[in-house]
């Protein structure tokens, strides 16, 4: 990491282990690539005399809404062992802000998806499944849940947005506030690919009781009135 980033002056950190059913078989390369990850960009960064470091969030860490649209002061509710290193990488980035000035901006999108994106995501997962079947069948975890859905290429603004700004030690959310439920989502896409199906429950793709986010829906008001970053592709899934 210090040797990737000698002779910069700008850091965005997107690395990290995702997939949050993954996290309760092995909490520990969740803390050792998203806590211990995080640390050595931070202090490489440090030693290197970086003039602006933005670190990648996730909407996870805000845990099931006490309140919508979700702003930057709620509380962060770590209900899954991926959360809860997102939102330990989070503080970590903010101490160092703290104690040694390290210029570090945290930007916290709400769910992307765009081309490309691998199937440890929702989307991708439901076009594979449905253009796979036989039998027309696909197999999910809970459908009851409401996210918000945020296309690439709002998600690649923001970060461009976002270094222009000199504002450190900052958290930024950025999404478009439409939320949906799995099972819309679902047979939104199947009726865009003009396909009739049916939905099985996945124990394999249940979360653990407790670990379940029921709804995330973002307010995103500071970063647009800080950079005039707005979403082009608002509720725009198909």
């Amino acid at each position: 990491v210090n040797k990737a980033i000698k002779g910069h002056d700008t850091v965005i950190h997107l690395a990290a282990l995702i997939g949050i059913p993954y996290s309760y078989f092995s909490p520990l390369a969740y803390v050792k690539t998203n806590i211990e990850g995080t640390y050595n960009v931070l202090e490489s960064s440090k030693n290197n005399g970086i003039r602006k470091l933005v670190i990648t969030s996730t909407s996870e860490v805000y845990g099931s809404a006490d309140y919508i649209p979700i702003d930057e002061e709620h509380v962060l509710k770590p209900q899954s062992p991926y959360s809860a290193s997102k939102i330990a990488a989070d503080n970590l980035a903010i101490s160092y802000y703290n104690s040694f000035k390290l210029p570090v901006i945290i930007l916290r999108p709400f769910n992307t998806f765009g081309p490309r994106q691998s199937e440890r995501a929702i989307i991708p997962t439901i076009i594979n499944q449905i253009l796979r079947s036989k039998d027309n069948l696909i197999y999910l975890g809970n459908l009851h849940p409401k996210r918000e859905f945020n296309f690439v290429e709002d998600i690649c603004d923001s970060f461009l947005k976002i270094l222009k700004i000199k504002k450190f030690g900052e958290t930024f959310n950025v999404g478009n506030s439409y939320e949906i439920s799995i099972r819309e989502l679902v047979f939104l896409i199947s009726k865009i690919m003009n396909k009739q199906i049916k939905i099985k429950k996945s124990n394999l793709r249940v979360r653990k009781k407790g670990s379940e986010v029921d709804l995330l829906k973002s307010n995103s008001q500071k970063i647009k009135k800080l950079t005039g970053w707005k979403p082009n592709y608002k509720g725009r899934i198909g």
